[in-house]
């Protein structure tokens, strides 16, 4: 395979081809996207749903003076093949090598870098009317998924974008799912514009009739869509998209290729925005993914031909918090869990399951989860809103405001927290304690080991007020002692090691694991340290500034940015105690994290066993 894709460096290339030579790229596409994937671990689904449609963009348009923007990004692979990376695709999501998402830095043909949902819109207002103002000429061209809709920020900016009068294209790839299945009052509106039988029957029979007349070109295109329009508006009278200031055309098969370059071709002379609708389907081209293209969208490592994960782990953080979930939920029927499409990843598809009433997916729209969550809370309901870490900061004033102030008791289940690995810095969850360590009535509990979610969980739920967090990590729990003494999260902090050294070591979570295997390696220099483990970073436990007083060296090592860090506010503390002990801390300082494994990045931040012994070894009185 990859025989048109090994000579094809830029989109120029791929406008040499002819419409048959277009379909067989497409299928070489899908064949290296599943390879690539299989082997990689990455984005499967929606990867292979918008190969035709990628094809067809870079085929009409003319990339980079034209700007394609992929909201969220995760559908880029096809693009970046397209674009002069397919030799590097190799290294695609590992570190030192290109990203999983659209990245500037690597390439003129990525127009904006992206990773979280509902932005393509904004940004392709954004850079519409900078071309308006710098007088450049070009279409901007955004490419939303029908699950980002579901997203707030969508919406302001189509209430923006209605007013641009030419060159701005909307294309809504509808696939019927965001990462789980879409929810909500636009998901059915859809359904309804797909579905229309009498429209979908007179556009078949005036297809046909046009299909029947000899002449063809662009004057005979613009006519079909003119008519079509004119029939679609006298069916369904004007739609929301229309209603909005845009011409809608759609909804278009977006696996057919042909038809996708005759539309993209005819909406080119528009003289207003246009949103062009096209059906695609998750997974296209692999029976596995388009059967279960939920599991495919974050796809580990697979066999092709089982269509089965290669290292299956069948515990971690994230289905033991939701197992520990429907343990509470069985006793306690004001609980509610809530997810902003991400069941599956945050461990609630069981909790779905035993109490669908209880359940609530609100789509990828977070600042409407926590407020929701918040007025659960005002009427004596017990919510819980499980995301990853890294989605949570869409949500910041709706803790702040509709959280906080209230002092409304809302869970937060945070997900992803720390370093997450591949998926790069726009995913990285290194940000949480830092906004959430400024806001008050916030407690934030860290477990580091599995058999610390139930108790911390029960803290969450009925032993503080206001908002209280529970965050953990990806996967695994890591290495625990054998003599370390686990209070299973009773207490505020715990510790391990010699409690008659005057070197200190503080952290939380799984980092806990990494500077005990540390203390093992300093043991053997003769250097003792005492190892302290936080489990509740916010309040501080004043008991844990008086300990740390009696020592000499205090090192803080925290997997998180160091502006607001729990080891920033700690070193208050102990300043204000008159603590007269060298302090050191290791965070995160003034970066963003690239993508990598988890472990390549625990060392490239000095957070690995080996890292934290060397910082101490060097810096120790």
């Amino acid at each position: 395979m990859g025989k048109l894709l090994k000579n094809i460096n830029s989109p120029k290339d791929v406008k040499k081809l002819g419409f048959k030579k277009l379909k067989t790229l497409c299928t070489e596409l899908r064949y290296e996207i599943i390879n690539l994937v299989a082997k990689n671990g990455g984005h499967l689904s929606s990867n292979l749903g918008v190969v035709e449609l990628t094809v067809a963009l870079h085929y009409v348009f003319n990339s980079p003076i034209d700007k394609i923007i992929f909201d969220v990004g995760h559908q880029s692979y096809a693009h970046k093949m397209l674009t002069g990376r397919f030799k590097k695709m190799v290294s695609i999501r590992k570190s030192g090598g290109i990203s999983g998402f659209p990245n500037p830095d690597e390439s003129k043909h990525d127009a904006f870098i992206t990773g979280h949902s509902s932005t393509s819109i904004s940004i392709a207002v954004g850079i519409s009317r900078a071309n308006d103002i710098l007088q450049k000429h070009g279409y901007v061209i955004a490419l939303i998924g029908d699950g980002s809709l579901s997203g707030g920020l969508a919406y302001e900016a189509l209430n923006n974008a209605g007013l641009i009068p030419k060159n701005f294209i909307v294309i809504l790839n509808d696939n019927k799912m965001s990462i789980c299945k879409n929810v909500g009052s636009m998901a059915k509106y859809l359904s309804k514009l797909r579905a229309n039988p009498v429209y979908v029957k007179a556009k078949s029979t005036i297809k046909q009739a046009f299909d029947h007349i000899p002449v063809a070109g662009g004057k005979i295109k613009n006519l079909t869509y003119k008519t079509k329009t004119i029939l679609r508006k006298f069916i369904n009278k004007s739609n929301f998209f229309e209603d909005m200031g845009f011409s809608y055309y759609g909804p278009i098969d977006g696996h057919n290729i042909n038809n996708l370059i005759d539309v993209f071709n005819a909406v080119k002379s528009v003289n207003r925005p246009v949103l062009v609708h096209v059906d695609t389907k998750k997974g296209k081209g692999y029976c596995f993914a388009e059967k279960n293209p939920e599991i495919f969208h974050g796809a580990p490592k697979f066999d092709i031909k089982t269509g089965c994960e290669i290292k299956s782990e069948n515990t971690n953080f994230s289905n033991l918090f939701g197992r520990c979930l429907c343990n509470f939920a069985n006793k306690d029927k004001r609980i509610c869990a809530i997810t902003a499409s991400m069941k599956t990843g945050t461990g609630l598809l069981n909790f779905e399951k035993k109490f669908p009433e209880r359940f609530f997916d609100v789509g990828i729209a977070e600042s409407h989860a926590v407020t929701f969550a918040a007025g659960l809370a005002s009427c004596g309901a017990l919510p819980v809103f499980a995301v990853y870490s890294s989605f949570l900061q869409r949500s910041y004033d709706q803790i702040i405001h509709d959280a906080a102030i209230g002092n409304y008791k809302i869970v937060l289940a945070v997900d992803r927290a720390g370093v997450i690995g591949e998926d790069g810095k726009t995913h990285q969850g290194l940000f949480d304690v830092s906004f959430l360590n400024a806001i008050p009535n916030v407690t934030i509990f860290t477990p580091g080991f599995f058999d610390e979610i139930e108790n911390m969980m029960e803290k969450c739920l009925y032993k503080t007020s206001g908002v209280a967090v529970i965050r953990y990590p990806r996967g695994q729990e890591g290495f625990k002692p054998k003599d370390f003494i686990s209070n299973k999260g009773e207490t505020t902090f715990c510790c391990f090691g010699d409690k008659s050294s005057k070197i200190a070591v503080v952290t939380y979570g799984r980092i806990f694991s990494e500077v005990c295997l540390a203390h093992k390696k300093l043991k053997k220099s003769a250097i003792n340290i005492f190892c302290i483990k936080i489990n509740q970073i916010k309040p501080i436990d004043k008991k844990l500034v008086e300990l740390l007083k009696g020592f000499d060296n205090i090192f803080f090592i925290e997997e998180g940015m160091l502006r607001g860090s729990v080891a920033e506010h700690l070193n208050y503390l102990l300043t204000l105690k008159n603590c007269r002990a060298k302090i050191l801390i290791k965070a995160v300082n003034e970066k963003f994290v690239e993508q990598g494994s988890v472990n390549e990045n625990l060392k490239l931040l000095g957070f690995n066993a080996d890292s934290i012994s060397k910082f101490i070894k060097e810096r120790i009185l």
